[in-house]
């Protein structure tokens, strides 16, 4: 196997557990090449769910539940096809990532309009799905191999890219609610200042109805006279 594809693999692996992280694959053109190398490295069972090869349209339909007729109007070597094999690997499959490989290996294109070496390759999460093309001249061999590196490629960048954006989230939330804060501590401070004008201002506000003041005779005895009752 080329070295820059077993690299490639081990890079994601690596990825895979230190997240504690599972992965199940839906392969067409590559028939499983994605899956053996994969599952090469040893350990597979603690990171490796299951896979899927649906060669046919029919078997994308039925096993991993590609619309019929966005695969009739986009065909099976689509963006969107590819999207959707991956999150019908994932949801089937209940991993953390799934990686769908549909393309044209050659040596003929089978009367699609889209040239020989043509590849999509989707990633699904239970939050995003995202898919990636590339076109690759080679024999048949040579463009399966190339398929199998650049979905290897595709997962780790489309990896990276969720991580960046689930970063940036992660601090607009903290800087939100830090600056909620800092707005609800502008808000009581002012209360404060304005309920301590209004005292500076109305003094008799904090004096006690009770206080005697200097000079008064408050509750002075009173003289009954003779005779009164």
């Amino acid at each position: 196997m080329d070295a820059n594809i077993q690299a490639a693999a081990a890079k994601l692996v690596r990825r895979l557990k230190e997240g504690n992280h599972s992965l199940t694959l839906a392969e067409s053109c590559t028939g499983g090449l994605l899956a053996s190398t994969l599952t090469d490295i040893a350990g597979a069972s603690s990171w490796f769910k299951k896979s899927w090869i649906t060669y046919a349209n029919d078997a994308k339909v039925k096993e991993l539940g590609v619309d019929e007729d966005e695969l009739a109007s986009k065909g099976a070597v689509s963006a969107q096809v590819a999207i959707m094999m991956a999150k019908g690997a994932l949801e089937r499959a209940g991993a953390d990532f799934a990686i769908s490989v549909t393309g044209i290996a050659g040596p003929t294109n089978e009367g699609s309009k889209k040239p020989i070496g043509t590849v999509y390759v989707g990633i699904a999460s239970e939050k995003w799905a995202n898919a990636l093309r590339t076109q690759i001249g080679g024999t048949r061999a040579e463009n399966k191999a190339g398929f199998v590196y650049f979905a290897l490629l595709t997962a780790m960048k489309c990896w990276d890219d969720a991580m960046v954006r689930t970063k940036e989230r992660e601090e607009e939330q903290l800087n939100a609610i830090e600056e909620a804060i800092r707005l609800e501590a502008e808000r009581e401070a002012e209360r404060e200042r304005r309920d301590q004008e209004a005292r500076e201002k109305a003094p008799w506000q904090d004096e006690a109805w009770s206080e005697e003041k200097e000079g008064e005779d408050i509750g002075h005895e009173v003289e009954w006279a003779e005779g009164e009752e």
